[in-house]
């Protein structure tokens, strides 16, 4: 048994956690077992956590690494709080630490009181920084900062096309592709226009009423939608260039340039570089509506959805900066 340093887990031997059982039978709140601390691990006491109502259709939501049923599942994975405890071998974080990070996605995840987390999926969290603000940020921050400069290779004096620019990806990728100098168009609905633009779009096409094709070449497309849009999308790449897409294989292929899918992944550097940017207000997602734990279940009803993050606070006013 992995020796634990921190919270005993004699002391919390239940917690509140939303739950999956099945496909068809919805969400509910349940008490279930605290998380067992692994080799490697941190179990964070949450205080608020970021959810994609899509997450139900994930393969990974109901079955382990090698394929087995994991049901009743949490859902959630983006995590903001405090380091509860300490597995064996953790290093680099302490207990009683502000933490924020992603969690496995084959793995219970952050819609309940506690969650085990690798540690190497979490960085220590500034005092300045709102855990509500916090737990909206790493997978949708992470994926734009991966579609970017690790499989885009964004760089200053380049451009580049942000489709969904006002969306929970696109929003970041707008302000991290502005930060680094980029030329930036993005892309989505007209309602969408005023929000991208204000982020940082340098201009902006409403892909119901204007030509994609209109926009001309560019160094890099990020597209999160798939489809035809991202078929369309191959023609807007130079030479040298990329398409970058989280939505699926690209089907047409850019002439004499780069084309990628790619599912995000953990990355701790990744994760640092996002937190000094929320730190000095370079960097903010896009928040949706906000959910107590007992609430989350209903965020996943059909017609729920909306734009920005959707968050669920645990702890008593998660938005106070440095709350523990």
């Amino acid at each position: 048994m992995a020796h634990l340093r921190g919270q005993s887990r004699a002391s919390v031997k239940r917690m509140r956690a939303v739950i999956a059982r099945s496909r068809t039978s919805g969400l509910e709140l349940a008490d279930i077992a605290y998380p067992h601390a692994a080799e490697n691990d941190v179990v964070v006491r949450v205080h608020a956590a970021g959810f994609t109502t899509g997450e139900l259709e994930w393969p990974a939501t109901w079955t382990d690494r090698a394929g087995r049923d994991r049901t009743p599942s949490v859902p959630g994975h983006d995590v903001a709080g405090v380091v509860a405890e300490l597995g064996f071998g953790t290093t680099g974080l302490e207990v009683g630490q502000r933490v924020f990070g992603i969690t496995d996605w084959c793995r219970n995840g952050t819609l309940a009181e506690y969650v085990a987390v690798e540690a190497r999926n979490l960085v220590a969290l500034s005092e300045q920084v709102d855990f509500v603000t916090a737990a909206a940020t790493p997978v949708s921050g992470l994926t734009a900062w991966q579609g970017l400069f690790t499989h885009g290779r964004l760089g200053a004096g380049q451009s580049v096309v942000v489709h969904g620019a006002a969306g929970g990806v696109g929003s970041m990728a707008v302000q991290l592709a502005r930060e680094a100098g980029a030329r930036v168009i993005g892309t989505g609905r007209a309602s969408h226009r005023d929000v991208a633009v204000g982020l940082g779009a340098d201009a902006f096409v409403d892909l119901e009423t204007q030509r994609l094709e209109d926009v001309g070449q560019v160094d890099l497309v990020l597209d999160v939608f798939g489809g035809d849009l991202l078929d369309r999308s191959a023609a807007l790449v130079r030479p040298g260039g990329a398409l970058v897409s989280i939505a699926g294989v690209p089907r047409v292929r850019p002439e004499a340039a780069r084309a990628v899918f790619f599912v995000v992944e953990p990355d701790r550097a990744g994760l640092a570089e996002l937190e000094i940017r929320l730190r000095d207000g370079r960097l903010r997602p896009i928040l949706g509506a906000t959910y107590d734990l007992e609430d989350a279940p209903a965020a996943f009803e059909p017609g729920k959805g909306g734009r920005g993050k959707p968050v669920m606070c645990v702890r008593d006013d998660p938005r106070v900066v440095g709350g523990r």
